[in-house]
């Protein structure tokens, strides 16, 4: 096979793993009644297991890291890893699996925002219209032109927004860590610093459901397996042959996945402004990649 068509595959394969992320939080939340903070922390702290043990069997010298770079990645682990991971499951269960997504696609536009405020980045006409485009359609998906539906469900949108923010903050944080370390190195390390940060938040009975419905694990590894470790490891092969700004902007089908999963297994549905909102998030993010070289 062309090693670009490969490629392109297998950026498209890592969106399809991100997309079922929604779907499976929803499932070990509605049916199992897992907590939103105790499904991030196992998927967090499953993955930093397997993650680890991989690497130990397979290439233990990427777990070689200085000590003066532990506080930094534990640093990043907290934020990107444990805050974003609670965020982002505590999004889905109070709004929509296609919401919340749409939400969590606000992140390249806090990373230009943050970009321009702390690196004195210009903030150029391309620019402002993707700023302009994904806050604008973050508004139409929240509901913002009912002001009655926005009051009920405004503490869901914050935690979508929460969850754009900090996946900004792992986004630049992860841009510093993949200049010294593996991918898989840093991976690992801010899932088990992630996990870590979670640990103290966590109750004893919320792990129950866990020994009452022993399949519930099934979808917790799909959770670990699929979107947190799979859909990284699709993603870095991809990049070997596509370059990085088609791929950000090819993986952009995700929220459109995650809408067409939701509504097939859950019945959600989207009124129309939503949906135009959601395109408007989607092409922000596309403006923001098109013409770039790197991501």
């Amino acid at each position: 096979m062309n090693p670009l068509v490969r490629g392109y595959i297998f950026v498209i394969v890592a969106a399809a793993l991100w997309s079922m992320i929604g779907l499976l939080v929803r499932v070990l939340h509605d049916q199992f009644g897992l907590p939103a903070l105790t499904i991030a922390f196992l998927r967090a702290g499953v993955g930093a297991l397997i993650a680890l043990s991989a690497l130990l069997i397979a290439r233990r010298d990427l777990l070689r890291v200085p000590r003066r770079a532990l506080a930094r990645l534990a640093l990043y682990g907290a934020i990107g890893i444990g805050a974003f991971y609670w965020l982002y499951a505590q999004a889905i269960v109070q709004t929509t699996v296609t919401t919340a997504v749409v939400l969590l696609y606000t992140a390249p536009a806090f990373v230009t925002l943050i970009a321009w405020r702390v690196f004195g980045e210009v903030l150029d006409a391309r620019k402002l219209l993707a700023l302009a485009l994904a806050f604008g359609g973050c508004a139409l998906v929240a509901r913002a032109y009912d002001p009655a539906q926005l009051s009920l469900n405004w503490v869901g949108i914050a935690f979508g927004l929460g969850a754009g923010f900090t996946y900004a903050l792992f986004t630049i944080f992860g841009k510093l860590v993949v200049q010294r370390f593996s991918p898989w190195t840093a991976l690992t390390y801010q899932l088990f610093f992630g996990a870590l940060f979670l640990a103290p938040l966590q109750t004893w009975d919320a792990f129950a459901p866990l020994i009452e419905f022993p399949h519930a694990w099934i979808y917790l590894l799909a959770l670990v397996l699929g979107p947190t470790l799979g859909a990284i490891w699709f993603f870095t092969a991809g990049l070997g042959s596509v370059p990085a700004s088609n791929a950000s902007i090819l993986a952009t089908i995700e929220p459109v996945m995650a809408s067409v999963l939701a509504y097939i297994v859950l019945g959600e549905r989207l009124e129309v402004w939503q949906m135009i909102g959601g395109g408007m998030v989607i092409g922000g993010v596309i403006a923001l990649n098109f013409n770039r070289g790197s991501v």
